[in-house]
């Protein structure tokens, strides 16, 4: 028998699957040559961390993304989300100021609030996919028009501002951290790390991409579809609740303009990354270097004023598309 037949095809299928593993990580590598030889303050320690520092928000929501969209599911309400998080939390702050004053406890409250918030908000979500059967994009983009609304009623059509006080106390939150890496970055690596072991080595990360795979089997397999789908909305409401605690001592406030398409670079993301789009197959470390990039172009659009920082969107948008052209190929195995 001729065995280079037989070979020809394996060989195919592995060129694939090291492209489809290997290709953000290429990207990655060329948009640094590429900011490197446009400007020379590219890898700057400044501007790294800078780059770093914002891209933390949408990378700790892009890894509960992860888990949602690699069990079939999708949320666009999560900017608003972090938007209405953000208002109720400084809210609440301000509110027990002339009680508590200006003191780590009444930080403390507000980075409780933040956690309920995205808890309950996560729940939410989970439960009308889950129990009263409508589809994830319906339930999130009603959501995200709620909770949109929300902070711009809560701000009464204007901006939500965390007390003087309150906001330097709060402050080192965003700008100190350990040895030169700030708290943003710090906490973006932990979950991130701990979010991949989840993914590959525990039955829930298994169950989830049974689910996005094909949720009948995974019914048949005795998965616990409802619970471990509405656990993915869960999960994605406290990354959101916990992204948020980190953003507000940044600006020290909250506005309907708070998280606009966020949704977008988290989905982006997470696509960019390898995770299929129709579920069945995710990769968190794909999500972080996903992030990385998006934050790389934005980083690099600015600094070189080669095109307006305006269209940073329109790019993201064509991003997106183009990984789900990229996708239609065969699903690689787990």
């Amino acid at each position: 028998m001729n065995t280079d037949v037989l070979k020809k095809p394996m060989q195919s299928k592995s060129f694939h699957l090291d492209l489809h593993v290997l290709g953000p990580l290429l990207a990655l590598i060329v948009l640094i040559i590429t900011g490197a030889m446009i400007n020379e303050n590219f890898l700057s320690s400044g501007n790294i961390t800078n780059v770093l520092a914002r891209s933390a928000f949408i990378g700790i929501i892009a890894v509960g993304m992860t888990f949602v969209i690699t069990s079939g599911g999708l949320d666009l309400s999560v900017g608003s989300m972090a938007a209405f998080i953000a208002g109720l939390m400084i809210l609440v702050m301000n509110s027990i100021l002339p009680s508590m004053g200006v003191s780590v406890a009444t930080i403390l409250v507000g980075v409780a609030v933040a956690l309920g918030a995205g808890l309950v908000a996560g729940v939410i979500n989970g439960l009308l996919v889950t129990r009263a059967r409508i589809e994830p994009f319906i339930v999130t983009l009603g959501t995200m028009g709620i909770y949109r609304s929300l902070v711009t009623w809560l701000a009464d059509g204007g901006t939500l501002s965390l007390d003087f006080g309150l906001r330097s106390l709060y402050r080192p939150v965003y700008y100190d951290g350990l040895f030169g890496i700030t708290w943003p970055i710090i906490v973006f690596a932990l979950v991130a790390i701990l979010a991949e072991v989840v993914m590959r080595h525990t039955a829930f990360g298994r169950h989830c991409a049974a689910i996005g795979s094909n949720e009948q089997v995974a019914r048949y397999s005795a998965v616990s579809v409802d619970g471990v789908r509405t656990a993915t909305y869960v999960l994605l409401g406290l990354l959101v609740g916990v992204a948020t605690i980190l953003y507000v001592p940044r600006l020290g406030s909250a506005s309907a303009a708070t998280g606009v398409l966020w949704e977008l670079e988290a989905i982006a993301a997470v696509i960019i990354g390898g995770t299929m789009l129709r579920g069945g197959f995710g990769r968190v470390w794909g999500t972080v270097v996903g992030v990385l990039i998006l934050s790389l172009i934005g980083n690099i659009l600015n600094l070189t004023d080669l095109v307006s920082p305006y269209l940073n969107g329109a790019i993201q948008g064509v991003i997106i598309i183009l990984a789900v052209v990229l996708q239609r190929e065969k699903r690689p195995a787990r």
